[in-house]
């Protein structure tokens, strides 16, 4: 069964969502939690891992806590689009420990870049040091995030039918 064969069942999103509120239960406690017994549970989960539903699990780390108190999103065009100039680009930013999200869009940018730093002097130390240093980089739009509305991630994605 591959990844298109697949439709998640109700158990399967219960689980899913128990362990989106808690990548910590242990077995047995998310058994209880979506009314299976331990074994066919550990199956199921084993079974979302293998087919890469389940890619992983984290902590969510409270960006104030570390010092992380602003929010940027930075649109970018750049000069060309060859294969070339759009992969150096893509693994520069992917080493950019600042950018936390970047995606390649539509419309009049060709990227929009989530950056989080400690303040607006770090900003532009990412800035000039980062993106302006870039010969890609045409030209750069920001837009400072004033504050959260709604935070998702991935497991979020599940609850769209």
């Amino acid at each position: 069964m591959n990844d298109s064969q697949y439709t998640l069942d109700k158990i399967d999103r219960k689980i899913l969502s128990a362990l989106r509120q808690d990548g910590r239960l242990t077995v047995a406690q998310l058994a209880d939690m979506v009314g299976l017994s331990s074994s066919p549970c550990w199956t199921r989960v084993k079974r979302l891992e293998s087919l890469k539903v389940i890619e992983g699990y984290t902590a969510n780390i409270n960006p104030k806590a570390i010092g992380i108190n602003e929010l940027f999103f930075i649109e970018i065009t750049l000069e060309r689009h060859d294969d070339e100039i759009l992969n150096e680009f893509s693994d520069a930013l992917a080493n950019m420990p600042e950018v936390i999200e970047a995606h390649l869009v539509t419309g009049d940018y060709d990227y929009l870049v989530k950056v989080a730093v400690k303040n607006s002097e770090h900003y532009e130390r990412f800035l000039r040091k980062n993106l302006y240093s870039m010969k890609a980089v045409r030209h750069t739009r920001s837009i400072f995030a004033l504050r959260p509305l709604k935070l998702a991630n991935a497991a979020d994605l599940m609850l769209i039918e």
